[in-house]
């Protein structure tokens, strides 16, 4: 049998390069389109996750999503259950205390440091990222969330870039990214009154003017604003959490939310 020449051994391994890393990018792109749809609420808690389904909802094929769905079960969004396949993580109160209790332990600590070693780059920067949130929150409406989204973990993030923790940084933006979960039924209640602008300003104000223990109180407050909405909210039957009974497949429209009882 004839060697294959050293141009076709090369174009063999440039072609299995590409491919490897376009798997790689649909893997990717795969598990943000999931992780957003769970943040989101689109992929009910506690719903199964058919691959078949999400086969056809994702256009891609078994094992980009199960490397997908993997991925997802590291961050705490996606259960296995051994040999029956995966589902979307349940919420409930309990869930909800228990990291705010852990996000306000974290944060304040890594606020407090960053203030003390923040210089005149991340107080501008902080400057530019506050400006820029303060354009999408006055008012603040369902409409404009997932940009206001965006722009509020880039603030929070400004505020502690000082830290130098990487660690903390790193659970922070876990904990943040269950925390919208939450925030996602807590901006729907029909009586929702809270001015989330005004609290930013206040750590924003304090933060800049080095007061640190006065500006981890009000990121405390802040912190703590959702879950106390919610549980009064729970506590008055007018909102509801899915549970496991949610719908075959898991997906549902934004307009039928169980929120209201």
């Amino acid at each position: 049998m004839a060697k294959r020449s050293f141009i076709q051994t090369l174009g063999l391994l440039d072609s299995d390069t590409f491919d490897s890393g376009a798997s790689r990018t649909l893997t990717e792109q795969t598990y943000n389109d999931l992780r957003t749809d769970i943040v989101e609420g689109r992929l009910l808690p506690g719903s199964k996750l058919r691959i078949e389904h999400l086969r056809q909802r994702y256009q891609v094929g078994a094992g980009t999503l199960r490397e997908a769905l993997t991925r997802l079960v590291s961050d705490a969004l996606v259960t296995a259950e051994g040999q029956r396949g995966f589902r979307v993580s349940p919420i409930a109160m309990d869930d909800l205390e228990d990291l705010v209790r852990l996000r306000v332990h974290i944060e304040t600590h890594a606020l407090r440091e960053s203030i003390r070693r923040g210089d005149a780059a991340w107080r501008t920067q902080l400057r530019s990222v506050y400006e820029e949130l303060s354009g999408v929150e006055q008012p603040l409406s369902v409409a404009n969330r997932a940009k206001w989204e965006a722009l509020n973990v880039r603030f929070h993030e400004a505020l502690l870039a000082g830290c130098n923790s990487p660690w903390e940084k790193k659970v922070l933006r876990m904990l943040a990214r269950h925390g919208e979960r939450y925030r996602c039924y807590a901006m729907e209640l029909p009586d929702h009154t809270r001015d989330v602008h005004a609290e930013h300003s206040e750590i924003f104000e304090l933060a800049m003017a080095g007061q640190d223990a006065r500006a981890a109180l009000a990121l405390e407050a802040h912190i703590c604003a959702t879950p106390y909405l919610l549980l009064k909210a729970l506590r008055e039957g007018r909102v509801v959490f899915p549970g496991n009974d949610a719908v075959e497949g898991g997906e549902r429209e934004r307009s039928s939310l169980p929120l209201h009882a």
